[in-house]
């Protein structure tokens, strides 16, 4: 039998990676989240800051779904899929686990179950994006990778492990989580649960690496791609940038901040999952530079005319002695003014930086027309023209037929 007829009977035999077993988990993921809900008013912790969850956990699981249901053998969607998963899955248990052992009704099954999950946290989820940044976009890498790949995969051996000692050792008291939901002893076990302090040391410096190596790798494949990857790395680099930017200002921001800028921050943080999908699936893969100049642009210009009609504000209010309301309008009517030719002005500027086909493709086209201007030669004319074609759009074939 042939590699190909090898594979095959190997692609039967995992039929868990199906099309069908991508819903699946979807739809588990969709419903531990609706079963959170009346736990969470069972418990008394229900909130409208219980909503956020959902800014992290829907972007991964759709874009998991759509990847492994397209993409079934390809890891990546399901690496998506099992971060969703696993970020659903301990919150539904802590409160679980609360609900069982706290309020008292322990006659309900999977306790000592949930108390397990109840160990796990978000960052647990997070322990699986250096994979999903290392296998990105196809989840193949190079030879040399093989044995880091399989430390990593020991490292969340033995943290899984850690937690299961640690929800074994608080599953010996009778009240084994606190009432606000975590498993007592999860920060400073007790028992046979001591060796997992032994393992924090090599653990956190470990993925800590690990994660490094795979942005490196990253970088350096970046470097060296062109076409189709080249465009996949950036529409990766782009959503990992737009996330980090979101999770900084939501940090300077504080729970006090504006709903504004919370949108910002839900949308930043479901930038990395839509950027990965957009790579992996080649969807609408080459719009990365002209999204990026556009949203550079339009960054730039709203800062300046934010602060254009801050200080036409205090100019005409304080300086000029005007009332409130012709200060406002007059700085209204400059700002808008101002927006066109500013957007233009800044617009070809970013363009030059960050979406330089555009541009240069603009300036071929400012050049044939100040050409065309002073030729009189039919010749000529189809020359420029077809050179001009060429460099600005780049097909395959390019002919011009004249009539006389």
């Amino acid at each position: 039998m042939d590699g190909r007829g090898v594979h095959r009977v190997k692609a039967r035999r995992l039929r868990l990676a199906s099309p069908t077993a991508a819903v699946g988990l979807a739809a588990l993921t969709a419903l531990l989240l609706g079963a959170d809900v009346p736990l969470q008013a069972q418990i008394q912790s229900l909130s409208p800051s219980s909503a956020w969850e959902l800014a992290f956990v829907v972007p991964f699981t759709l874009v998991g779904a759509i990847v492994a249901r397209r993409e079934a053998r390809n890891p990546m969607g399901w690496l998506l899929l099992a971060i969703s998963l696993v970020v659903v899955l301990s919150g539904v248990a802590s409160d679980y686990a609360v609900f069982v052992y706290y309020y008292g009704h322990r006659g309900w099954p999977l306790g000592p179950l949930a108390v397990f999950f109840d160990t796990f946290n978000i960052a647990t989820g997070l322990l699986v994006l250096p994979l999903v940044v290392l296998l990105f976009p196809d989840g193949r890498v190079g030879a040399r990778w093989k044995w880091p790949l399989r430390g990593y995969y020991v490292m969340l051996a033995v943290s899984c492990a850690s937690r299961a000692s640690i929800a074994a050792v608080a599953l010996q008291r009778r009240t084994p989580v606190w009432g606000g939901g975590g498993v007592i002893g999860a920060n400073h076990p007790s028992g046979f649960a001591t060796w997992t302090d032994v393992t924090k040391p090599i653990l956190v410096p470990g993925v800590v690496v690990f994660a490094i190596a795979s942005v490196t790798r990253l970088v350096l494949s970046y470097r060296a791609s062109t076409g189709d990857r080249r465009q996949q790395l950036k529409w990766l680099g782009a959503g990992a940038a737009t996330s980090i930017a979101s999770v900084a200002v939501a940090v300077a921001a504080g729970s006090s901040a504006p709903t504004a800028v919370w949108v910002f921050i839900i949308l930043g943080w479901a930038a990395l999952p839509l950027g990965m999908g957009v790579g992996i699936l080649k969807y609408h893969l080459y719009e990365i530079d002209r999204l990026v100049s556009r949203t550079i642009s339009y960054a730039i210009l709203t800062a300046l005319l934010a602060g254009t009609f801050i200080g036409l504000i205090a100019l005409t209010t304080d300086t000029l002695a005007l009332s409130g309301r012709v200060g406002v309008a007059a700085s209204t009517l400059a700002a808008a003014a101002l927006f066109n030719p500013l957007r233009k002005r800044i617009q070809r500027l970013v363009d030059r930086r960050f979406n330089r086909a555009r541009y240069d493709a603009e300036a071929t086209v400012a050049a044939f027309t100040a050409r065309l201007r002073d030729a009189v030669e039919i010749d000529a004319i189809r020359g420029d023209l077809l050179d001009a074609v060429n460099r600005a759009v780049e097909p395959t074939h390019a002919s011009v037929w004249i009539k006389t």
